[in-house]
This record gives structure tokens, C-alpha cells and sequence, in this order.
């Protein structure tokens, strides 16, 4: 079974291929994925042996979107613009499909990466990532988790503070936690979350950390979890 991720900002384009995908017993689709920011989360979160993008999308197309990826997985683009075949080629894609996709082109796509993957030595196990993607401007910003020291959430952003800056991204609290690993990270508060490593000292409602001047309020409900992650 092949573990498939479709990307495309047309709401139509995607259901087609959706359509197309649960005909064909040997692809199980993962998620079907607006931006390329949705996607970055389903890949954070499992592997995925396929992925049919689109180029042209938003804030960052989907040749940028692969070359932005360490690991990316095979690659299938299915887009409305022939020109940006080459390019496409480059980065090893395995094949280059131009809108409208009928059926059979679907899976004459589809058959050549079954080949491939079926070549393919058996995957080692995967090494949880040691960093995350925001996105900065129109570009995607990959983060260490060793550089952050605690996280403020701002409503609809976040204010990621490293060692020596910070980045205001667009992202919910609830969604950066999800990503990043429960055994480094603790919530201290509704708005904040801290890298445990960071953390110098608890004074009474505040917690103290490494090379800052700033003390960041704990919050009643969140107390007691933080004292168990030190034992206390």
C-alpha cells in the first residue's frame, strides 16, 4: 500500500484526484491538503511514500515547498502549467502530469511510482525530527527545537523566542504544541510554553530561565504538571 498526499489550493482539483485515488487499491490516500503548511504537518507527523503536488499555489508553490524538505518523498506534479517541467525533472520528481488529469494519465503516474517504490530496500526506522517548520514571509523556516526557549502564543500567532531572536508566526497555540515533543516541552500557562531545559529556576507563580532577564507566569491549572515533570 502506498501512503499518498495530495496538495493543491483548487478545492475542485483536489476532490478529482481524491476521486481518482480510491479507485486505485494500491494507494491509501493520507490527507488531501490546501497549502503546503497543512502538508508540512501530515509529513511531521508520518511518512508518506507519494506525493502529487501542484506547483502553482500561494505563498510558497510546490517546487519551493520540496526543496524546502530534507527527506521529501516521491513526487508526482500535477499542474496546470506545462513550463515548469525542467525544474520539476530536477528535483527527481517521478513524473509530470498537465491539468485537466484524466483517469488513465492518472495511472499511468501512479504505475511508474509503483515500480519505483516497490525497488525501494525497506525503510529504516525514522528518527523523530529535531526541529519544526514556520512559516517567515514567503519562505518556510526551519527551527531547531534545541534553539527554542519558550514559546508566547498571541491570539492567531505565536511569538517563537530563541537564544538570540524571535519569530511571530502565523499559528495557533494548540498546533505548535502538537508538534513539538511532550518530553522537552511543557505548557506553563495558557499562552506560554517552555523548553524544560531552559527552565533555571520556579519561584513561587514564575518560572526563571537561562540568560534571560524575563520571568514568565505559570498559571494555576498548569502548576502541579510542571512541578511533576521535575519530581517535585
Amino acid at each position: 500500500m502506498i501512503n499518498c498526499l495530495i496538495i493543491d489550493d483548487e478545492p475542485f482539483a483536489r476532490e478529482l484526484l481524491e476521486s481518482y485515488v480510491v479507485q486505485l487499491p494500491q494507494l491509501h490516500l493520507a490527507a488531501s491538503c490546501e497549502h503546503v503548511f497543512e502538508a508540512l504537518e501530515v509529513l511531521q507527523r508520518q511518512r508518506i511514500d507519494l506525493l502529487f503536488s501542484d506547483i502553482n499555489m500561494p505563498q510558497v508553490n510546490g517546487l519551493e515547498f520540496i526543496r524546502s524538505l530534507q527527506n521529501p518523498p516521491y513526487v508526482i506534479f500535477i499542474t496546470a502549467s506545462p513550463h515548469h517541467a525542467l525544474e520539476g525533472y530536477e528535483l527527481d520528481a517521478l513524473d509530470y502530469v498537465v491539468k485537466p488529469v484524466s483517469l488513465p494519465r492518472f495511472m499511468k503516474a501512479v504505475n511508474k511510482a509503483q515500480v519505483v517504490l516497490s525497488g525501494r530496500p525497506a525503510a529504516p526506522t525514522v528518527a523523530a525530527p529535531e526541529y519544526l517548520f514556520v512559516k517567515e514571509g514567503h519562505a518556510l523556516r526551519r527551527v531547531l527545537f534545541a534553539e527554542i526557549d519558550y514559546i508566547e502564543g498571541l491570539k492567531d500567532y505565536i511569538k517563537i523566542v530563541l537564544k538570540d531572536q524571535m519569530i511571530i508566526t502565523y499559528l495557533r497555540m494548540s498546533r505548535v504544541e502538537d508538534q513539538l515533543p511532550a518530553d522537552r516541552f511543557v505548557r506553563i500557562q495558557k499562552s506560554y510554553i517552555v523548553r524544560l531545559d531552559a527552565i533555571r529556576a520556579i519561584s513561587g507563580n514564575e518560572v526563571e530561565l537561562y540568560d534571560r532577564s524575563e520571568s514568565l507566569p505559570i498559571g494555576k491549572q498548569y502548576k502541579e504538571a510542571l512541578l511533576a515533570r521535575f519530581g517535585l
